[in-house]
């Protein structure tokens, strides 16, 4: 599905000299309706690619389901837009296992998320704390400080798109352990670009990710950091500033929350001993 970028024209200005007109690459954004047995279930705008995964990640950080066995299969099917009926590949009809339990009438998310809001539309504050399958205050993973530096840089070297636009947010996860970049995904949501990372991990039955470090692009918010704990990550890391409520659920579900990590600087707001520091030179 080639959607992922687009060419537009563009009028570039440059003050004191003469401007150009020239073809300019955006980052596609484009709807996607989720759907369990047929049943509309969430609508996120998001950059085409990965759809199965992006889906996987969003019913894992709903708590509709827990490990990749619970995830049946997914299938694109038509919807609006197309004109004249033709599969437009935005609708994903997702098949649950036998036995697993269809989401709650009362808490499914029916409603429209922009792509920087994925709490948008929420019933009540009350409804955004999902109770998670794992424990992350269990996890004893330790990380290099030095090492943790170095995760933005190879983020930002593998964000290929992001290259060709300058418009998207991205997420990689790291094996603690061998600094391993073992998945990296691209959107114009930054929460989707995190469900893709979770739902590759689910359909992989890779979760729990213990001893794992979900480097992220940007800022951290309170629903980031729900998804990398209903996932089992002890670790999350942001080149940006978290919120107040982002490191108050940090802090109240034992994980490790890192923010402004640029270069050798960083902020440790909870799970500090899980960042190895090394004694300052002499």
């Amino acid at each position: 599905m080639g959607r992922i970028t687009a060419r537009r024209p563009v009028v570039k200005i440059r003050l004191g000299e003469e401007q150009i007109r020239r073809a300019d690459t955006l980052a596609v954004e484009e709807p996607l309706e989720i759907r369990i047995a047929q049943a509309p279930l969430a609508v996120t705008m998001r950059t085409p690619g990965h759809d199965v995964e992006l889906a996987a990640g969003f019913l894992v950080s709903e708590g509709v389901i827990s490990r990749g066995g619970e995830f049946l299969g997914a299938i694109h099917c038509g919807g609006p837009g197309g004109g004249g009926g033709e599969n437009t590949y935005n609708v994903l009809d997702v098949a649950l296992a036998p036995g697993v339990a269809l989401p709650d009438p009362e808490l499914t998310r029916n409603f429209y998320t922009t792509s920087s809001c994925g709490l948008c539309g929420k019933a009540s504050i009350d409804a955004v704390e999902t109770v998670s399958t794992y424990d992350v205050t269990g996890d004893d993973v330790t990380v290099d400080a030095a090492l943790l530096a170095t995760f933005p840089d190879r983020l930002r070297a593998e964000q290929a798109v992001f290259d060709k636009t300058g418009g998207l947010h991205a997420a990689a996860l790291f094996d603690a352990d061998t600094a391993e970049l073992l998945v990296l995904r691209e959107d114009v949501g930054r929460h989707n670009a995190v469900d893709k990372v979770i739902g590759w991990a689910a359909l992989n039955d890779r979760l729990p990710l213990r001893r794992t470090v979900l480097q992220v692009s940007g800022r951290t918010s309170f629903e980031l950091v729900q998804k990398a704990v209903m996932a089992g990550i002890p670790v999350l890391a942001a080149v940006s500033a978290p919120s107040s409520l982002a490191v108050e659920l940090a802090v109240s579900s034992g994980l490790t929350l890192v923010g402004f990590l640029r270069g050798s600087s960083m902020n440790v707001y909870s799970g500090f001993d899980r960042v190895r520091v090394p004694a300052p030179a002499l």
